[in-house]
């Protein structure tokens, strides 16, 4: 009979206690359309012609000047031209935006490689610089070249080619 009472009133207690905070209602935002708004097509337009000031600019592992550029720090500095604050490492850039399938890609996305030998782990990024039917052209920093254009066809790039993302 005691226990029972017992239970009775921790029952009673933990049903009477509520909390004071009021539940955050999350609503699913609605799905972007496949073609970016003018705003941002025009955005996407000066962050490729500021980033394409570099080009030519030899590599550097930390570099974001025309004295030396390395691939994140070229994404970082041309999205900051046009007050876009991105992450600074490859790795975070890669958690940024929204994915974006490789047949919709467009000016100003990025795009994520893995370029070591035996890993899917993303190392390098480039910007989308023109979409062809059957092309895609993105700068970015070569560790061997510098800031360069390069052509998502080339065999290098297609295969190591992880995925696409939206930041505008």
């Amino acid at each position: 009979m005691r226990i029972l009472l017992l239970l009775c009133i921790i029952l009673i207690s933990f049903s009477s206690c509520k909390s004071t905070r009021q539940a955050k209602v999350i609503t699913k935002r609605p799905k972007k359309e496949n073609t970016i708004t003018t705003s941002n097509s025009a955005k996407a337009d000066d962050i490729v012609d500021y980033a394409q000031q570099f080009e030519g600019v030899r590599y550097k592992y930390g570099g974001t000047t025309k004295k030396g550029m390395d691939c994140s720090g070229l994404i970082q500095t041309s999205y900051k031209s046009e007050s876009v604050l991105l992450p600074r490492t490859t790795n975070d850039l890669a958690k940024s935006g929204d994915w974006v399938d490789l047949k919709e890609v467009e000016k100003g996305d990025l795009l994520f490689f893995a370029t070591k030998k035996n890993s899917r782990k993303v190392n390098h990024v480039g910007i989308v610089t023109n979409v062809n039917k059957d092309d895609v052209e993105f700068i970015h920093a070569s560790t061997s070249k510098g800031v360069i254009t390069s052509k998502l066809k080339e065999r290098y790039w297609y295969l190591t080619f992880v995925q696409a993302r939206r930041v505008l």
